[in-house]
């Protein structure tokens, strides 16, 4: 078996993957991903026990047990790029003998949920609601450094391209869907359902004009007026697409549940916005455990 170069897959003096900080035996095969650190303990505060904590950079990790059911709770910072160094280093832990520095003969798969807040761009999605990304809309371009055009929707992202008169000076958008096994167990008549755009940035990458002029001004218009066979752009935020994109590629389960705490479209907020993330984390907690 070839083995992996150490510029390749770094670790750290102790066995542990670089950027995680992270051992095999220290996660779970569920796992739940945040972006901010400090809401990690946020959801752990639920667990029955803890077992295991680390953190490096923005990476916070906590191992425990929820309801009989062992599950790592990962901050992975904001952006596709953060989600690059978290799904490959977790897919290390599970899939490469870190000693050996080779591939595993058996795969194994993990269930990854990604806990977030976002923008709704529906009017008819409100503040305060959960949305499930039955599709990740990335406009990152991350994915494009991959082989992956086997896990792509390609007539959904030619509409969309179409629809918007993407600009060819950016990356191709590109769409992958989640796992459908995740998706219905985590789906209720509580979740408004459809597809998460992901931006690289938080500004002009999402159409917030401060003092910088934007590409396309109106942009944003045309993918809250974009329907692809039913389904629209319900929300926009700044991982889900890297998640499920990536995930797809290294053969595990991934989806994305979204508090929505603004709605662009409305120009609301939410009046109290802790509530319907901590609601959000019970719902998500309880649907894994069952």
């Amino acid at each position: 078996m070839n083995k992996i170069a150490d510029s390749e897959l770094i670790l750290n003096p102790d066995g542990s993957v670089y950027h995680l900080n992270l051992k095999p035996e220290n996660i779970a095969h569920t796992i739940i991903f945040v972006g901010d650190q400090n809401r990690v303990p946020k959801i752990t505060k639920h667990f029955d026990s803890i077992e295991f904590e680390t953190q490096k950079r923005e990476f916070r990790t906590i191992t425990g047990v929820y309801k009989g059911i062992r599950m790592s709770v990962i901050s992975t910072g904001i952006g596709p790029d953060n989600i690059d160094i978290v799904l490959n280093e977790l897919d290390a832990l599970v899939n490469i003998d870190l000693e050996t520095r080779t591939v595993k003969k058996q795969h194994t798969q993990l269930n990854i949920v990604r806990i977030g807040t976002s923008g709704s761009l529906q009017k008819d999605i409100p503040v305060d609601s959960f949305v499930l990304a039955k599709y990740g809309l990335g406009f990152d371009g991350m994915l494009l450094s991959y082989d992956c055009d086997h896990v792509l929707e390609a007539d959904f992202e030619n509409a969309f391209i179409k629809h918007t008169n993407w600009s060819d000076r950016k990356a191709r958008p590109y769409i992958v869907k989640n796992s459908t096994a995740l998706e219905k167990r985590l789906l209720s008549n509580k979740v408004f359902a459809g597809v998460t755009a992901t931006a690289g940035g938080f500004y002009g990458p999402q159409g917030r004009v401060l003092r910088l002029a934007i590409q396309d001004p109106e942009l944003n218009s045309k993918i809250d007026n974009f329907e692809y066979k039913g389904v629209k752009i319900t929300n926009l935020e700044m991982e889900t697409s890297a998640i499920y994109g990536l995930s797809k590629l290294l053969g595990h389960n991934a989806c994305s549940m979204n508090a929505i705490i603004a709605n662009r479209a409305n120009g609301t907020f939410s009046e109290d916005p802790y509530k319907p993330v901590e609601e959000l984390i019970i719902y998500t907690l309880d649907k894994l455990s069952s």
